[in-house]
């Protein structure tokens, strides 16, 4: 059986950038503003305070694993911080190790933290159907893997990249289902934890080249067509056939980038009955025609 999560995952590309064990003591505080680099952590000891996006800050603990896919803008600090705006620069003190706070004496934190992109260039689309923000609490396998990563990434071994990426597709598909319903963000989440929509989501996926109707899909789930409609579009974040037009150019650029087929196959194999109107449809959403996406023009 098709596997949404894991295809949406697969198809954005992790690998790691960076990684590195951060120790904390006494009072500080990071801000990170970033563009497009997803953030995760595992907190290995003690606790500290994480602010996303402005909103009221949570406190996270030893053997918590938070993952920022999307967010560009957060913040860590200490449970007491230090005064309102200021920031401290970390201390290097040693290879991939920083100290925040007090520069010595025992620790009150320990975090082991890092940071990966997404190489595909639909990684805007494909993260839209995830949660912006996660946070999970008693799952030790996220803190083991993030371990691995930190491993590999320091480490000279042969097939590394290899490796990494497969660790961190591992490592986002266990975070992303280990939230399940607690997720308040609409998405590909919520609507996997949905036991009706799993049902439609699952046959989306297992044939996107079908001509669905809202109707049919609604008797995959055993739902009214209203009923169906409505939920969809609150569980998930879009309607039943936006989801369907976003997933097949998603595979259509796939296809395209790694150059497997020309534009007519690419039509078939994600749905179209014709080049013309795959062409038209691919324009329309991506911006360019789909011949002229494959040349990276």
């Amino acid at each position: 059986m098709t596997d949404p999560l894991a295809e949406v995952v697969t198809l954005l590309q992790p690998s790691a950038s960076f990684s590195k064990l951060v120790e904390a003591a006494g009072a500080w505080r990071v801000r990170r503003v970033e563009e497009g680099r997803p953030f995760y952590a595992a907190i290995l000891e003690g606790s500290c305070l994480l602010t996303v996006d402005g909103q009221p800050p949570i406190v996270v603990e030893k053997g918590d694993f938070v993952l920022i896919p999307s967010v560009n803008d957060f913040s860590t600090s200490s449970v007491e911080p230090p005064p309102e705006g200021v920031v401290t620069l970390p201390l290097e003190i040693g290879p991939r190790r920083f100290r925040l706070g007090r520069p010595d004496g025992p620790t009150d934190a320990r975090m082991a933290i890092g940071y990966c992109t997404f190489r595909s260039a639909d990684a805007d689309l494909l993260l839209s159907l995830l949660p912006r923000f996660i946070h999970v609490r008693g799952e030790p396998r996220l803190a083991t893997l993030v371990e691995l990563v930190d491993e590999e990434a320091r480490a000279v071994r042969p097939a590394r990249d290899v490796i990494l990426t497969h660790l961190l597709e591992v490592l986002l598909i266990e975070a992303l289902r280990a939230i399940g319903r607690s997720s308040p963000t609409p998405g590909l989440i919520n609507g996997l934890a949905d036991e009706r929509l799993a049902v439609a989501l699952r046959r989306l996926h297992e044939d996107p080249t079908r001509t669905w109707t809202v109707p049919e899909l609604a008797r995959e789930a055993g739902l009214s067509r209203s009923v169906f409609f409505e939920r969809f579009r609150r569980v998930v974040g879009l309607s039943p056939m936006d989801y369907l037009l976003a997933w097949r150019m998603a595979l259509a650029k796939d296809l395209l980038r790694r150059e497997e087929a020309g534009v007519a196959e690419v039509a078939e194999r994600v749905g179209y009955a014709s080049a013309s109107t795959f062409t038209i449809a691919f324009s329309r959403h991506v911006g360019v025609p789909p011949a002229r996406y494959a040349r990276g023009i």
